[in-house]
């Protein structure tokens, strides 16, 4: 068992009245980590030590921002086979996902530190004689980054990394399923000599958490929010936010649609759904929901995903012997078992997986999916690839736009013309055309539309994200006025 004590102004510390939480390890229902549940006195700790650390790292030079960033990669990476450990405990992913979310996030902190000399501006010519008019980026002060636990070490570094590199500090709310997950990411920052009170994180019980989080919100101290999490819970992010005009960026839920044209190479579409649709269990935003397909093609198509996807059988990641590993948790395998079994009731036809044990769920491939099922407009966050058959182009944009949802998304045919052409037309963040809706570069700009959310991660749009755009002129001769 693992014990999270919040981390504020780099200390140790447990909640101010001694409160902790659990958290048990989804395949074996042992407790993983016991962790500090934080007070609205610790929230307090957390605004002061924050505010009080930013005029220092606010007018550090970006050569040494870059410096201590780089170290938190390396570091980050020393520190892998700790992750895993701690991520297997708490979420039950694979040694695989683990890794990967190791080495994006390193990825990720020295993207940040080589953006902190991109922060910059621009001379406007001004019609006032003798003016210099400029437009400055300035950081923005204290950041509330809010981290989920499906990609816990990708998304926390990812929510704190980029406030970093502009000049912020800030206090990381850590998810309550994998705290001590996102906690070392705290301490990798610390110990890469960050600074007083640059990151803190806090944690708390889940009961809690809407509590803490208005709190944090509601604060005049926090300046920008970044929140990665369900559509549902954004909503009620974005409406704190805004009553209290405080801009946030939010990444949410989706509904990727795959999309098979007539002319794709089925051998490479194929390998492509697969990953997409089942690793880490279908547990990412960006996981293929929908594999949108010509009826051309259907059938090809489907008996080899078929024969693909029974080889994706799921088993306790602590053993390894599995390319899947488990659901987060028996809620989880309550929800997708439900939609599945509406679908099936409703004509839809199992060709591959559908098998439960505990958290534990092959990879399931349901075919003929009709708009009359659940699992075609719901968030399934799950190993089930729901196959709908079209007719040619038209309806395929015409399915793959229909849903709330729209955040990435891929086409597969030979002609890429006409496959830019389709992108094009796909109402999502992102498009990847002959490649998986799963697909993260820490310099892209990553995001979505619609009810997946608004705003940008990665590369100059973060930087636009977190900083203020200010206008300031100079002027070098006598003013002349009406009055």
């Amino acid at each position: 068992m693992f014990d999270a004590p919040l981390l504020l102004r780099d200390e140790n510390r447990p909640a101010s009245d001694g409160a902790v939480f659990e958290r048990c390890n989804p395949v074996t229902g042992a407790v993983a980590t016991r962790a500090a549940a934080a007070t609205l006195d610790d929230v307090a700790t957390a605004l002061s030590a924050a505010a009080a650390a930013f005029p220092v790292w606010s007018e550090c030079g970006p050569t040494e921002r870059r410096s201590r960033l780089l170290a938190a990669a390396d570091l980050l990476e020393q520190r892998v086979d700790l992750f895993v450990e701690t991520m297997l405990a708490e979420t039950g992913a694979t040694a695989g996902w683990a890794r990967f979310n190791v080495s994006l996030g390193a990825d990720m902190l020295r993207e940040a530190a080589a953006s902190t000399t991109q922060i910059g501006g621009q001379i406007i010519p001004s019609d006032r004689p003798g003016t210099t008019a400029f437009a400055v980026r300035q950081p923005v002060g204290v950041v509330l980054a809010i981290a989920p636990w499906n990609a816990p070490v990708i998304l926390g570094v990812r929510s704190v990394a980029m406030p970093l590199a502009c000049g912020n500090t800030v206090i990381l709310k850590a998810s309550e399923i994998c705290p001590r997950t996102h906690r070392l990411i705290g301490e990798v920052l610390r110990d890469a000599g960050l600074g007083d009170g640059i990151v803190n994180v806090i944690m708390s019980a889940p009961a809690d958490a809407g509590r803490i989080v208005e709190a944090l919100i509601a604060s005049p101290i926090v300046r920008r929010v970044n929140f990665t999490g369900s559509t549902r819970v954004g909503r009620i992010v974005a409406e704190v936010a805004a009553r209290h005009l405080t801009p946030a960026l939010l990444e949410l839920g989706g509904k990727a649609p795959f999309l098979v044209l007539d002319d794709a190479d089925l051998d490479e579409a194929v390998k492509a759904a697969a990953f997409g649709a089942f690793f880490n269990q279908g547990q990412i935003c960006m996981s293929t929901e929908r594999i949108v397909v010509d009826e051309a093609v259907a059938d090809a198509f489907t008996e080899k995903l078929a024969r693909k996807a029974a080889t994706l059988v799921s088993g306790d990641p602590a053993k390894g012997t599995a390319p899947l590993g488990a659901l987060v948790g028996f809620d989880a395998v309550e929800r997708i078992d439900a939609l599945v079994k509406d679908a099936v009731a409703k004509g839809g036809r199992i060709l591959a997986g559908g098998r439960t044990a505990g958290t534990l769920m092959d990879a399931t491939v349901i075919d003929h999916v009709t708009p009359a099922m659940r699992l075609y407009s719901e968030e399934s966050f799950g190993p089930v690839a729901a196959i709908v058959r079209v007719r040619g182009v038209e309806e395929a944009i015409r399915v793959a736009n229909d849903t709330e949802y729209g955040l990435s998304s891929a086409v597969f045919g030979r002609d890429v013309g006409r496959a830019m052409a389709v992108a094009r037309r796909i109402e999502a963040g992102m498009c990847h055309i002959n490649g998986p809706t799963v697909h993260d570069e820490a310099q892209m700009p990553f995001g979505g539309v619609k009810a997946s959310g608004y705003g940008r991660f990665g590369g100059a749009a973060a930087i636009n994200e977190f900083t203020e755009l200010r206008w300031i002129t100079v002027a070098s001769e006598p003013g002349h006025y009406p009055i």
